[in-house]
């Protein structure tokens, strides 16, 4: 009836806009192929070859950046791989540096010890500290020598730059050094210069001090104090350090001695094994 004649016409409507706008859309296109710019370029070519050049601009920077950011992260990697290596190196230069350094102390070391003995009327035997007391009072040392090398106790042990101690434990093959500066460490001493005697007694702090001195001896800071011989276990003429200062204050003068050896640093001394005779 007409009704559905009406319904047929308008279902039919947008199928037919739809071919319609197809064909449209078809002549442009070919008229585009065909109809050509100022330059003679066709135009539908002119159009696509922009949309593909911004295609492949897009592109081409897409990829350069992902290239210029692999070449960093490789080049990248190679810096840190090559600074590893450089490090390692500067590291195994230092340590044969202070390997070097150690050495060239050692034989400094030796050659002092070996310049000192020769120039000793008393006979005497190398040895190197291997060991020393915790406590900061009881100041003593371990040495590598003991009885089966000729180590007695009382025997003396000197360094280049003066008195070190004596032998107060003497085991098979090591021997432990009362330091003179030891609180209950002692021996005989004079002024170098003016030969005024006294006894220089250790007392614990890493210094000396000289008692027994009379109140009109001559002593003057920056003397020279040499062993006296007179206690049977140092030679004389041994240094045992300098006059820091002299107060004469009652019976007998306050003197300050600061040792000659440097504790810390010694690693060779000698033991004197020739008796002393007092």
């Amino acid at each position: 009836g007409p009704s559905e004649s009406i319904m047929a016409l308008l279902e039919s409507r947008p199928r037919a806009g739809y071919t319609f706008l197809a064909v449209v859309i078809g002549h442009l296109v070919l008229i585009s192929a065909q109809v050509t710019s100022k330059s003679g370029v066709p135009v539908l070519e002119t159009i696509t070859m922009g949309t593909l050049a911004e295609i492949q601009r897009g592109t081409a920077a897409a990829l350069g950046g992902v290239r210029s950011t692999w070449s960093g992260y490789v080049a990248l990697r190679g810096v840190q791989a090559e600074n590893e290596a450089l490090r390692n190196q500067i590291a195994q230069v230092q340590v044969d540096l202070q390997q070097q350094r150690a050495l060239a102390d050692r034989t400094r070391s030796l050659e002092a010890i070996l310049n000192l003995r020769s120039s000793l009327e008393v006979e005497t035997t190398a040895a190197r500290i291997i060991g020393a007391a915790a406590s900061p009072e009881l100041r003593t040392v371990t040495i590598d020598k003991g009885s089966t090398h000729g180590i007695k106790v009382d025997m003396a042990v000197i360094a280049p730059g003066g008195v070190v101690g004596r032998v107060v434990v003497a085991g098979s093959r090591a021997s432990r050094v009362q330091l003179i500066v030891d609180r209950n460490a002692a021996a005989g001493a004079l002024v170098e210069r003016s030969r005024a005697q006294g006894v220089a007694v250790g007392v614990g702090d890493g210094r000396l001090r000289l008692d027994y001195v009379s109140q009109t001896a001559d002593i003057t800071p920056g003397d020279t104090l040499v062993t006296s011989g007179i206690d049977g276990i140092y030679p004389k003429g041994f240094v045992i350090g300098r006059v820091d200062s002299v107060q004469r204050v009652g019976a007998y003068p306050s003197i300050a001695i600061s040792p000659a050896v440097d504790f810390s640093l010694i690693e060779d001394v000698l033991v004197v094994l020739t008796p002393t005779e007092a």
